[in-house]
């Protein structure tokens, strides 16, 4: 058997269901495309009705049709994450519908920033890095967060990155940005711990989205490969089916973690 062979390729393998997930309320900020969306696929698979956020009208009404393609039930909450208003209407709306929420993952992120010298990052990159993750993550939960603390249970999972990891590649302000959000997850795990609420982070290394797709060639992701032991690139649904898992009761006595899905690349 090769080393290739050894490794199971994610197009062969089955999304986990966890049971215990059945009948509980999500809402994924940044679910209309990539990770996000094929999380709330999973969510739908595990018997979760899903609050889908995202900003464009389209990729989000993609998102919702996917998972009610498979009998799934979703719904969509637009809102732009980086301002609080629009996250403060949009538990508004997703409560008028489905009451409170269950599982909160703050997941939506990017940001204008590129991996330029640091003198060169201009205020308007900056802060964009820092709004479309930091800030939209902090909004995202302290919007969603009284909710869970009032009935003493629930989970959150935020998103991280590789590149709040480690220093290499992504540009400065996102990487920044990123490490803020593990932090963040770790304050708020020590605060909302003994209320009932499990708070963890998921960093993601290399995954093959639609749009990393589109900016990393076929002869660029094979250069790419030697720096991930488990022999290839990350793809959504393996940061959903770890997601699941932080979601779930099987992971009911850890909070506080910064789980690497990252094919080894990461090891910390």
């Amino acid at each position: 058997m090769t080393h290739a062979d050894a490794i199971p390729s994610p197009d062969t393998r089955a999304m986990p269901r966890f049971d215990d997930l059945a009948g509980r309320t999500a809402v994924v900020t940044g679910g209309s495309r990539g990770i996000g969306a094929a999380t709330c696929l999973a969510l739908a698979r595990s018997g979760v009705r899903v609050a889908i956020n995202g900003r464009d009208p389209d990729a989000l009404a993609a998102s919702v049709a996917a998972v009610r393609a498979i009998g799934g039930e979703a719904m969509a909450a637009p809102a732009d994450c980086a301002d609080l208003a629009q996250v403060e209407r949009m538990r508004e709306h997703i409560g008028e519908h489905w009451g409170a929420v269950d599982l909160v993952l703050a997941f939506a992120g990017g940001g204008s920033g590129r991996p330029v010298p640091l003198q060169e990052i201009s205020e308007q990159d900056w802060r964009s890095s820092l709004d479309n993750n930091l800030t939209s993550t902090f909004f995202t939960l302290r919007t969603f967060l009284p909710d869970l603390l009032a009935r003493g249970r629930g989970t959150i999972l935020t998103m991280a990155s590789a590149g709040g990891r480690v220093a290499a590649g992504a540009p400065a302000g996102y990487g920044a940005a990123k490490a803020g959000v593990i932090m963040l997850t770790r304050h708020l795990a020590q605060e909302a711990g003994p209320r009932g609420v499990r708070v963890n982070c998921i960093s993601p290394s290399a995954v093959l989205t639609e749009r990393t797709r589109a900016h990393l060639p076929p002869e660029r992701q094979a250069r790419m490969l030697a720096g991930f032991p488990l022999g290839r690139l990350g793809t959504p649904e393996d940061i959903a089916a770890a997601s699941l898992f932080l979601l779930s009761d099987a992971s009911s006595w850890i909070t506080g973690v910064v789980l690497d899905v990252a094919g080894g690349r990461i090891m910390l």
